[in-house]
């Protein structure tokens, strides 16, 4: 049985969605989520169902990324994840950070990778005028949203649309496709979901 670590800034509907799914036989199971944000709702949801959590408050850190990183990387290494998956969490990690994880760390980015890493995917996607959107799950890298892909979820962008509309039907897809990848992902199959 594999061990995940989820990391979390806000309200954790994909976290929610990862613990729903690792039930049966799926080969993991959530024993840590952790968060930059002490007062992030996600929090909450996670100790509801029985999960350990923790908070280190980036903002506390000011620039010093790598002092946050260390705080945060003890309570992490307490739980001995096999598994760390990025669930919204908002703070870019540094090279040192990915590197201890590398191979078994898990990103979902609100966009058709390579298209639009960073920031305001959705409203970069309706700019573009783009007929299609959707959401990625890759492994992470030290080059933000970089990672290979290990699976895609596509919506198309309707008449009308605006970001925050076509971010609630990508958000549906992110919650299809992250537990599909990680049940794949915890059994050692890399194989590329579509959805």
């Amino acid at each position: 049985m594999k061990r995940i670590a989820i990391l979390i800034s806000g309200g954790g509907s994909n976290m929610v969605a990862l613990v729903n799914s690792m039930i049966g036989d799926h080969p993991a199971r959530a024993v840590l989520v952790a968060s930059n944000d002490p007062g992030a709702s996600g929090l909450v949801k996670a100790a509801g169902r029985g999960i350990a959590t923790a908070a280190v408050d980036h903002r506390l850190y000011g620039r010093d990324r790598a002092a946050f990183e260390a705080d945060l990387l003890q309570h992490i290494e307490a739980a001995s994840p096999d598994i760390l998956c990025l669930a919204g969490f908002m703070r870019v990690l540094t090279p040192g950070f990915v590197q201890k994880f590398e191979g078994r760390m898990l990103n979902i980015h609100p966009s058709l990778l390579p298209k639009y890493p960073g920031l305001h995917t959705h409203q970069r996607a309706l700019d573009a005028g783009d007929a299609e959107a959707g959401c990625s799950v890759h492994e992470v890298t030290a080059v933000l949203d970089d990672g290979p892909l290990l699976g895609q979820a596509r919506v198309p962008v309707l008449p009308g649309d605006t970001a925050d509309s076509l971010a609630a039907r990508v958000l549906v897809q992110e919650h299809r496709l992250y537990p599909e990848v990680l049940r794949r992902y915890a059994a050692g199959d890399r194989t590329p979901v579509c959805l």
